[in-house]
């Protein structure tokens, strides 16, 4: 195995994940200070505009008014140490990024990556890649005019993940597919790749085309985003109908108190929730999602894109929603829990969160064979199908007994569960309708609960434990004698898919990749479409 210099530059065709040390992208400084110091010489500018205009057509007497400091300093001739002592800051400031650019270092071992950083006080840390949950590569758009890339490698626990900005873009391709073949199991192997066009070419191909390896992941996504659906679904998402009642509410205080002063005070909400459309609206641009031999890619974004690959086993819970808004036009959304979230997010953690922010049927079908690769049976996919769409009855599900209408007055027909072969289906809601699908091999504790009202009513409800995130396992209103049979049934299902689950090393019982070409891998159940 070849050894590499700390100070050796990072090429394209690189082996990054050879064990040794290796430093960042050159224009990191520039790009983690470089904003910085254009910002406070912006502010210094500003402040001398009047001294510049005074200097360059001349100024009146100050008719004995106090005089601005800065026109003492130049009138006093200390403009000049003023002027050393500014290039000094600015020198220390590049300097400082700098010498911390040179000593923060990575590695990637056959176990692990590590990141050391820090000049007076020294960080070290570390991510086990059989704990790897998911790799974020983010291309913000000025990082993308220097042909610069940030590598997120998102780890189990608390703050655990690991962040390399930046990197050269197709370096981090390179160390994405290196650490996925690590992480999965399997040996690496080297791949030289060539960009052609020089320069200036490659960066074009960069800006236009977030995906650089059309190898890595196919590059048809298995849903096609319609930007009139985006509108659609934003303009009837519950939160518009909150700003109309907001809106509502505002103009009868306004007309009834008579005072316009109140349309004051809704500006500052007017401009968060512009921020709001326009993070949830930039989120699903250039939206796809496709299966992968290494886990799911998702990717979004216009000027600044994102990628993230989560590899097989690191879904937690599907939660697949539908508002009575967009039920007309039969839309769904996909969240999932995740062990570990990227700092990549945006719009409330969306970006880590949402698979999938708005789809049809058909869509949603695509997506959640991809996220729930267990349930490739015809009659799971079916019986899930009919978890979305039925209004209850005799469709496959235990549902709530007619005596829980009193505590589930429009939704006692649809509240109910399933068990199929490796996942839990819990669906609850007729104005909102949600189904939420937990992998067995993912369950990490059960619970029953039973209160006074639901013991005097001979109900009970169930709670599946999974990773902190926006979807929860939880079912109420259901017949205590169901519940009790499916919390045994739940149980025994959970241990045995935990003792026969793989997925942490998804590769290993499959041949590794031929000369390092994924096309010739066999690709892993999460690949699958």
């Amino acid at each position: 195995m070849s050894r590499r210099a700390p100070g050796e530059r990072i090429g394209t065709g690189a082996r990054l994940a050879d064990g040794q040390w290796h430093r960042l992208h050159p224009a990191t400084p520039v790009l983690k200070g470089g904003i910085a110091l254009v910002a406070i010489v912006g502010v210094i500018i500003v402040n001398l505009r009047d001294l510049f205009i005074n200097i360059i057509i001349g100024g009146g007497d100050s008719g004995g008014e106090e005089y601005d400091p800065l026109v003492w300093i130049y009138e006093h001739e200390f403009a000049g140490l003023i002027l050393l002592a500014i290039l000094g800051g600015v020198l220390l400031f590049v300097g400082g990024f700098y010498v911390s650019w040179r000593m923060h270092t990575f590695r990637i071992t056959e176990e692990l990556v590590e990141v050391r950083s820090g000049i007076l006080f020294r960080t070290n840390r570390r991510g086990r890649l059989d704990r790897i949950q998911g790799i974020n590569l983010t291309r913000p758009f000025l990082a993308r005019l220097f042909g610069a890339a940030r590598l997120e490698i998102t780890v189990a626990g608390q703050n655990a993940n690991v962040q390399l900005a930046y990197l050269g873009s197709a370096a981090a391709d390179e160390l994405r597919r290196e650490i996925l073949l690590l992480a999965s199991g399997s040996q690496s192997s080297a791949v030289e790749t060539t960009a052609a066009g020089g320069v200036i070419g490659q960066r074009v191909t960069e800006l236009f085309a977030p995906e650089r390896d059309p190898n890595v992941a196919p590059p048809e996504s298995v849903v096609n985003m319609h930007l009139g659906r985006v509108i659609g679904s934003l303009l009837l998402s519950g939160f518009t109908v909150i700003i109309l009642g907001g809106i509502i509410a505002l103009t009868v205080v306004t007309a009834t108190t008579r005072e316009p002063y109140f349309l004051f005070g809704f500006v500052p909400g007017i401009i968060g929730m512009s921020g709001y459309y326009i993070s949830r609206f930039t989120r699903s641009l250039r939206y796809s999602i496709a299966g992968t031999p290494d886990g799911i890619r998702v990717g979004f974004g216009l000027l600044s894109t994102s990628n993230e690959t989560l590899p097989p086993g690191r879904i937690h819970a599907v939660q697949v929603n539908q508002p009575l808004l967009w039920r007309a036009a039969g839309w769904w959304e996909i969240k999932v829990n995740r062990a570990s979230n990227s700092s990549a997010s945006g719009a409330g953690g969306q970006a880590n969160t949402t698979i999938l922010p708005v789809g049809n049927l058909t869509d949603t079908r695509r997506v959640l064979e991809l996220v729930l690769p267990g349930l490739v049976d015809p009659a799971a996919i079916d019986l899930l199908i009919r978890g979305m769409l039925s209004k209850g009855g005799d469709d496959g599900f235990t549902n709530s007994p007619r005596r829980a209408r009193i505590i589930r007055w429009f939704s006692w027909k649809r509240n109910g569960f399933a068990i199929v072969p490796g996942a839990v289906m819990f669906r609850r809601g007729a104005i909102w309708r949600e189904l939420v699908v937990v992998p067995q091999a993912r369950l990490q504790s059960l619970g029953m609960h039973q209160g006074p009202l639901l013991r005097r009513l001979h109900l009970a409800s169930l709670t599946v434990h999974t990773v902190a995130g926006p979807v929860v396992a939880r079912l109420g209103a259901i017949d205590a004698a169901d519940a009790v049979a499916a919390f045994a049934a739940i149980e025994r299902a959970a241990v045995s898919s935990a003792d026969a689950d793989t997925s942490h090393r998804w590769r290993s019982s499959v041949p590794s990749a031929v000369d390092g070409d994924p096309e010739h891998t066999e690709p892993s159940q999460a690949g699958r479409r």
